[in-house]
């Protein structure tokens, strides 16, 4: 294929790696392990932010990961606003991701979106997505910042006094040169791997499969282990690409095949004749070939030969636990009691048995449905028997190079994201039960759990077998809109080491509903930004996260982007990122200072503010100070229309004797607030203010949330606020808010009554 060669020749250029020495060393400020979406984006972020010297090692040639090397060319993006589904919002670089794929598909297709896809808006095949990638960091190798290394995998991890210091790597085992070692001696290391390998190695606490009720008193979370035990996971799925070939193009049949194995198949629809025209998850278009398809060339009009999907359908998916008797054996036969171990804590020629017998079953799922499916349902234009397995992946069996990966280790955290912080009690997700103040990135998706166990259908272990769902982990459990907290990037010991990818600090419930690509790569920016910052002031991981100011810096890096678009902190529904009051709305609702409606996702810009939602988020503002005034609340109501129980008296009646004055009985709460009184109110409480919100052309007009935000956050940034300073609330007993939760198990450590709203911003009883 011309894309293929085209591609090998960008990562010919871009390798510096393909004729190492037998032993080489290198040193760099930062080392990111893993060429995946996630490390992707850490490095772009790193040189865009000026890190000097960033070495990336990846095990295979592809960069892109979920994109490209696994095969998994829809994205699932898909978010509940008033009963429809709806694309979460994009920012950061995803969003310029998602850019260059339709940039790609309009060129090639004259169609930026091309796929017509049940499960996605966008569709990217894999070696387009690979190419994508390599364009995407190329001009931070052209700049010297940037080196990539490729066909090395983690064989040993260095580390000193407590700090990871080198990554020890050897050939991958289908490299050139087997045998020869790289050494990379860094500053800082994030580890991107599919299985966490740095973490592992490092002598650094991780998790593994299930964690029991009793470690998080989570929901979902089984009360004891079973005979799975904990090599129960989030199965792996080796995809299939398929293309358009006009011709019966049938597969060998996989010397495991047993149609038994596929009896889901036998009722499902195959193929419909749609083109998604009513929308994402539209069942109309429900089937397995639409699922996920790539290039929709029947209803697009496209060239014969254009037409491409790929499969990812339950049936194809392969359970980690109650291996078959085959792989068992295999296992055993490298080391006794290695078929009972996580797969994460098996060694790369370990996981590569699991990888073969997981490829086999894939393959036979496409065998079935090319003979068995096909003979049911008879020809149709897109018959599977039609199609034939790509070639753009270069790989001898002609499947991706890496499986599909959705659960591997979970690093231990300064904090664990947990079920309960995140769980939805209806099908409209709104906002989280938890909204961490150190929040690097917004997000929401089903707690999504494919099929973890598998059932044998005869006593034969090596027989057919069928899928089976723990009850309480399926894929149709809602999440609220929620952020990943900062300190779930920093290990709970070990200096030197930053978590990336899916190497982070969630349960393994988080982790279901934590895994797409744009989270991922949202992941590797905001883990970059934070390495950033600690080689820029000489800190380690954990010192930087114990210092709200750094916290903040950190967010109003990602937020204002970097040669890019800015990440999305606090999720709502309708902020586009090149909004002027983008920066603003993010800054000052991440503070607890701009209060989100509990019942509604939009920040709604155009919504003319009510003289009571202005006084709220003033008092808010004031009481962010360094040195603020305490509140003023009298014994009876200082209005007659702001009762004794009203929500916001304590913000309007401080404010009055704060400083903005008036004699009046009423206060008119609800009356419609414009600029003049923005402007009459902040001179009154002393804060900056714009003098043009006060001229005669403009003091009259409507104050919206977009006018107000803006201000305000100018505002703030101008009169200066309080931060902690006191990294004790980090010590292993401390309860810095007192309210029964020990600091490293409390997602919102300075918020006593847990609403959101840090305790100084907001009058307690």
């Amino acid at each position: 294929m011309k894309l293929f060669s085209l591609l090998g020749c960008i990562i010919t250029f871009v390798s510096t790696s393909a004729h190492a020495a037998k032993s080489s060393t290198l040193e760099a400020d930062l080392l990111i392990v893993g060429g995946n979406e996630s490390g992707c984006a850490a490095a772009v972020q790193a040189a865009r932010l000026g890190v000097k010297k960033i070495v990336l090692v990846n095990d295979i040639d592809w960069l892109g990961g979920q994109f490209s090397a696994e095969g998994v060319g829809c994205p699932d993006e898909w978010t509940g606003v008033n009963g429809r589904r709806v694309n979460f919002p994009r920012s950061g670089i995803y969003s310029e991701v998602i850019q260059r794929i339709r940039s790609h598909n309009s060129q090639t297709y004259g169609i930026p979106a091309p796929g017509n896809s049940y499960c996605g808006t966008e569709t990217i095949e894999p070696a387009a997505a690979a190419k994508i990638f390599e364009e995407l960091l190329k001009p931070y190798v052209d700049a010297g910042a940037l080196r990539i290394e490729r066909g090395w995998q983690v064989d040993k991890v260095i580390a000193e006094k407590n700090q990871v210091t080198a990554v020890a790597f050897v050939r991958s085992s289908d490299a050139r040169a087997a045998g020869t070692t790289l050494t990379v001696k860094a500053r800082l290391t994030l580890d991107s791997s599919d299985w966490g390998d740095v973490i592992h190695l490092s002598g650094a606490k991780y998790g593994t499969g299930p964690d029991l009720k009793a470690r998080f008193g989570e929901a979902s979370a089984p009360a004891a282990f079973d005979d799975a035990g904990q090599q129960e996971m989030n199965p792996l799925s080796w995809c299939v690409v398929l293309r358009e070939s006009g011709k019966s193009s049938v597969i060998p049949k996989p010397a495991i095949y047993d149609p038994r194995s596929f009896a889901q198949l036998d009722k499902t629809p195959p193929w419909v004749d749609s083109d998604m025209s009513t929308g994402t998850y539209s069942q109309s278009g429900w089937s397995v070939y639409t699922h996920r398809r790539l290039v929709d060339r029947w209803h697009n009009d496209l060239a014969p030969g254009t037409e491409a999907t790929f499969l990812n359908w339950p049936v194809q998916d392969y359970p980690l636990c109650q291996l078959p008797q085959r792989v068992v054996d295999a296992l055993e036969k490298t080391e006794a009691g290695a078929s009972k171990k996580n797969i994460v804590d098996l060694t790369p020629a370990q996981r590569q048995v699991i990888f073969d017998d997981s490829k086999q079953h894939t393959l036979g799922m496409l065998y079935h449905l090319q003979t068995a499916v096909h003979d049911r349902v008879g020809d149709f234009p897109q018959s599977f028997r039609n199609m034939h397995l790509t070639t753009e992946f270069g790989t001898s069996d002609l499947l991706p190079p890496k499986p599909y990966v959705r659960e591997g280790l979970r690093l231990e955290a300064l904090y664990m994201l947990r079920e309960q912080d995140i769980r939805a009690e209806t099908r409209e997700p709104k906002w989280a039960k938890v909204m961490v103040p150190d929040g690097l990135f917004g997000f929401q998706f089903n707690i999504d759990f494919h099929p973890t166990r598998r059932r044998f259908l005869t006593e034969d272990r090596n027989g057919p077998w069928l899928y089976v769902q723990t009850p309480s982990r399926g894929w149709h459990t809602d999440t609220d809109r929620a952020m990943f907290p900062l300190r779930g990037l920093v290990p709970v010991q070990m200096n030197g080491l930053l978590g990336c990818s899916k190497n982070i600090g969630v349960s393994s419930v988080v982790q279901s509903a934590l895994r797409l690509h744009g989270q991922m790569m949202h992941v590797g920016q905001a883990s970059a930004t934070l390495a950033w910052l600690c080689l820029r002031d000489g800190l380690q991981p954990r010192a930087a996260a114990a210092l709200q100011k750094n916290w903040h810096e950190i967010q109003l890096r990602l937020v204002r982007g970097t040669g890019g678009p800015g990440v999305l902190l606090w999720p709502w529904q309708d902020l586009p990122t090149d909004t002027l009051h983008f920066e603003a709305a993010n800054m000052l609702a991440v503070r607890g200072i701009w209060p989100a409606e509990a019942s509604s996702v939009f920040f709604d810009a155009d919504h003319v503010m009510t003289r009571r939602e202005l006084a709220r988020v003033l008092a808010r503002v004031i009481r962010a100070k360094s040195h603020p005034p305490e509140w003023k609340v009298a014994a009876t109501p200082r209005f007659t229309d702001v009762v004794q129980d009203d929500a916001d008296r304590a913000a309007i009646e401080s404010l009055c004797s704060w400083g903005i004055t008036t004699t009046d009985k009423t206060f008119n709460p609800d009356n419609k607030a414009d600029w003049s009184t923005l402007y009459r109110w902040s001179l009154a409480l002393k804060l900056p203010a714009n003098p043009g919100l006060s001229s005669k052309d403009v003091s009259q007009r409507p104050l919206t949330r977009a006018d107000a935000v803006v201000q305000l956050w100018h505002a703030l940034r101008q009169q200066g606020e309080w931060l902690n300073d006191d990294d004790s609330w980090l010590l292993p007993d401390n309860d810095h808010d007192e309210d029964g939760r020990k600091d490293l198990d409390d997602p919102l450590p300075f918020d006593s009554n847990n609403n959101g709203v840090p305790d100084r911003l907001e009058h307690l009883p």
